[in-house]
């Protein structure tokens, strides 16, 4: 008998074939949810475990898990990207590079563990040399996981005022993730996509954002499931990846044109599996130790659910 699963996770190129029904899954059919704003499914999962699996962010899954949320993931990574142009500044804030951002407050959309702010941070510390711990980094949201504490420099954005409109008139000099169209605001790396080939040439800088998890009793009671799901996924991925590089994609999106630039560099820009990521793995947790979101070391192969750990697709 099949089994029925519920889950989460935001219809896009490389997952479009499973969700569509062109590929499916040995022994378990996944029911798909749609849930508008996927952060909002990390917080339902991460807070209620609503679903039998879901797509989460990678950093919110570290913090979760050392805080004793009872999933597990997958390694699936179904989210890269480059974030040297996630980080926006004000043009009349005086900030002529990143080194200026120390003693100043830098706005985070959300919460601090989201994960493009883990790798930005990074990205400030790693290739400008930025003090994180002489930036005040003021949130516009909570976290998703209740019971984590972020360090002292974190704050929180004073109630009734929004980040844009604090970049905006300089209130915060810089921001992490957010978007504005104001005259005002401009990236403070120029050319972010460039800069992140740059960095993926010189050390192999290729972020992780998402990933897929389970819970916890669900792999208990499913014990070919993980190699079951990542074989769907990666047999998904293919599809995606045979017709983007025929060309077949009729209207590439900002991903798909990033996706075809890594291909200059990489034959298969989304890579799943532990061993072929480890060090990308071993950098996030790295920084989530540095910047305060973890409180002890983990190894790379816990994170992921037993028998995964061989699996590359």
């Amino acid at each position: 008998m099949t089994t029925t699963l519920r889950m989460v996770t935001r219809t896009q190129g490389n997952n479009a074939a499973l969700k569509d029904g062109r590929v499916r899954p040995d022994g378990v059919t996944l029911a798909f949810e749609e849930v508008p704003v996927l952060v909002q499914a990390f917080r339902r999962m991460v807070r209620g475990l609503e679903w039998d699996l879901c797509e989460m962010a990678l950093t919110t899954y570290l913090c979760a898990r050392e805080h004793g949320v009872r999933f597990t993931a997958l390694p699936i990574f179904l989210v890269r990207d480059f974030h040297h142009g996630a980080i926006l500044k004000n043009r009349t804030a005086g900030i002529s590079g990143p080194k200026d951002l120390e003693g100043r407050r830098v706005g985070v959309n959300r919460g601090y563990t989201v994960t493009t702010g883990v790798w930005a941070r990074g990205i400030l510390q790693e290739e400008y040399g930025v003090d994180l711990g002489r930036v005040t980094w003021v949130l516009s949201g909570d976290e998703h996981v209740e019971a984590y504490r972020p360090p002292a420099n974190v704050v929180p954005l004073e109630p009734g005022r929004k980040m844009e409109d604090d970049l905006a008139s300089g209130a915060i000099g810089a921001a992490i993730g957010v978007a504005s169209d104001h005259p005002g605001i401009e990236p403070l790396i120029p050319e972010g996509l460039e800069a992140g080939l740059r960095a993926f040439d010189a050390r192999g800088h290729y972020p992780i954002n998402h990933l897929v998890v389970v819970r916890d009793d669900v792999l208990a009671t499913n014990p070919n499931l993980a190699q079951q799901v990542f074989e769907a996924f990666s047999a998904a991925k293919h599809v995606y990846l045979e017709d983007l590089r025929a060309g077949r994609i009729a209207s590439p999106t900002a991903i798909d044109r990033m996706h075809l630039r890594v291909m200059d560099r990489m034959a298969d820009p989304l890579p799943y599996g532990v061993e072929p990521n480890r060090a990308v793995l071993d950098t996030l947790v790295g920084h989530a130790m540095g910047q305060g979101i973890l409180t002890r070391p983990v190894r790379i192969d816990d994170l992921f659910a037993p028998g995964t750990q061989g699996l590359t697709g």
